[in-house]
């Protein structure tokens, strides 16, 4: 691990600050935060406004939430990020995902052709950057242009968080 939790001798009032009205009493506790508000703590100015963001990608943006959960197991598996697989593993199947759908996210495989649409952006924004045209017009069909919007940030989030969770070797939570 390169980039431990902050350890609980170290949290203060700014981590205090940076994390109110965001999390949870229970999520503050130094003693029994997860891995990734531990490590966010490190940078209380970084973790108040990512965490804003991030909140608003899982919990309020436009898409569907089995959408936006197939999006991110995409990105989850095709990054190797074992941190954000296993939560998002547990969230998909709050929203309905069946651990056979689940494991076919693995494969690129979806149950219809809209939802592989939604994985093939995936990939298509981890490869290239950009969708093509084709895929474009296939979540065109069942999204409208703020859900199209949210979709791109969200596996671009999901990305970026892959990559810091990989770079400071964010362990899986105790309770996984």
């Amino acid at each position: 691990m390169r980039l431990p939790p902050l350890p609980a001798d170290r949290w203060d009032d700014e981590v205090d600050t940076a994390l109110a009205g965001l999390v949870s009493d229970e999520q503050r506790d130094p003693e029994k935060v997860s891995n990734l508000i531990g490590t966010l703590a490190r940078h209380p100015k970084l973790a108040r406004p990512y965490l804003r963001y991030s909140f608003y990608l899982l919990y309020s943006s436009t898409l569907p939430d089995r959408v936006r959960e197939l999006a991110i197991l995409r990105v989850a598996h095709r990054t190797g990020s074992e941190y954000e697989w296993f939560q998002h593993v547990k969230i998909g199947r709050e929203v309905g995902l069946s651990d056979d759908e689940i494991d076919a996210v693995t494969r690129g495989e979806a149950g219809d052709d809209f939802e592989r649409a939604v994985l093939i952006a995936a990939d298509e924004l981890l490869d290239k950057f950009n969708l093509s045209d084709a895929t474009w017009s296939a979540l065109s069909e069942r999204l409208e242009e703020r859900q199209l919007m949210d979709l791109m940030f969200t596996i671009g989030t999901y990305a970026a968080l892959a990559m810091a969770f990989n770079t400071f070797g964010l362990e899986l939570d105790k309770e996984t």
